[in-house]
């Protein structure tokens, strides 16, 4: 028996694998299928194209030369339908005793016996926080979904990357005035290539501010002080969406005994040829693998994961 702690699509993707070995295995997921992807804002172009989003040799087919979020989600629904994957929904994975060929996984429902456990969790749970007096304000975001609410609003984006930019895009369009808070000199250059000549310019006719070098240092109920090469400026803020990246779930890690490596990235202690973590029995897949460096992995390049860990599980199955 394996568990599988996440039902994101390499989580899904370490399921079909096991399956096809015939070895006994549940998905346990704290929120809905592909967790994750439904909580992308609702107008998310994918980076990559529908075939590198595939798992388990099923064909994903988009409308455009790169699919949407609502296309991904449709997707990976098919995917689980298609091999029936047994998954409990809506269930959050709290600790993990014992050890190989004897764990216990705890769960806020039940507990559960299992010889090994995969962690495919991602990293899309727990928002980096500025630190800052007045961001747990309920007008201050750390996830987006669409900008229809904020016409006519002044909004703040902090950010420069991918998301900072899809979400001062759309509101400006939807006519928000929108200024965005940028710590470093220049947007991240890794930003969408079709989307990068559009923020630069739009920035650069002078319809979405952009404060360059600068940082937040207060939020107020309509309003933010930040740190400009200028000096403080206060802008004009109804609403915030502070777009500065997510990290894993470490307190989980640390429950499962899954030691950070001394790296900047605190990147988990693994072995790379089968993905087995310190923790003997314990395997890590997908993008908690990179720890905080979130950039490292995508699906396109871990889907591998789940075939690594599931040849080394099949042959401790046939040791015993």
């Amino acid at each position: 028996m394996v568990i599988i702690v996440g039902a994101g699509p390499i989580g899904l993707a370490c399921g079909i694998e096991l399956k096809k070995k015939n070895i006994p295995f549940l998905i346990i997921e704290k929120g809905c299928l592909v967790n994750s992807l439904f909580h992308y804002p609702t107008n998310m172009t994918f980076f990559s194209t529908s075939d590198r989003l595939e798992i388990g040799d099923v064909p994903f087919i988009s409308h455009g030369a790169k699919p949407v979020r609502r296309e991904a989600l449709e997707y990976y629904r098919r995917v689980a339908e298609s091999y029936a994957l047994p998954i409990n929904y809506y269930e959050k994975v709290e600790k993990l005793e014992g050890s190989e060929g004897d764990f216990t996984v705890h769960t806020d429902k039940d507990s559960y016996q299992t010889d090994q456990v995969i962690v495919a969790t991602g990293f899309y749970d727990l928002p980096n926080k500025l630190n800052v007096q007045g961001e747990d304000q309920d007008h201050v975001f750390h996830y987006y979904d669409e900008p229809h609410p904020y016409n006519g609003q002044p909004v703040v984006v902090i950010g420069a990357g991918n998301s900072a930019v899809d979400v001062a895009l759309e509101n400006y369009r939807c006519g928000a005035d929108v200024t965005m808070v940028i710590r470093e000199e220049q947007l991240k250059q890794t930003v969408k290539y079709w989307v990068l000549p559009d923020i630069e310019n739009r920035i650069k006719e002078g319809s979405i501010k952009a404060l360059f070098n600068s940082s937040v240092k207060e939020i107020g109920k309509d309003s933010l002080i930040a740190e400009t090469p200028d000096g403080e400026q206060e802008i004009p803020a109804k609403f915030v969406f502070a777009m500065t990246g997510y990290k894993p779930n470490y307190g989980l890690l640390n429950a499962f005994n899954v030691k950070p490596g001394d790296d900047d990235a605190k990147t988990p202690m693994y072995n790379e040829e089968t993905m087995e973590s310190n923790n003997k029995g314990v395997y890590l897949a997908g993008v908690v693998c990179g720890g905080l460096n979130t950039s490292r992995w995508f699906i396109e390049n871990s889907r591998e994961h789940a075939e690594l860990i599931v040849e080394d599980i099949a042959g401790k199955v046939e040791v015993s």
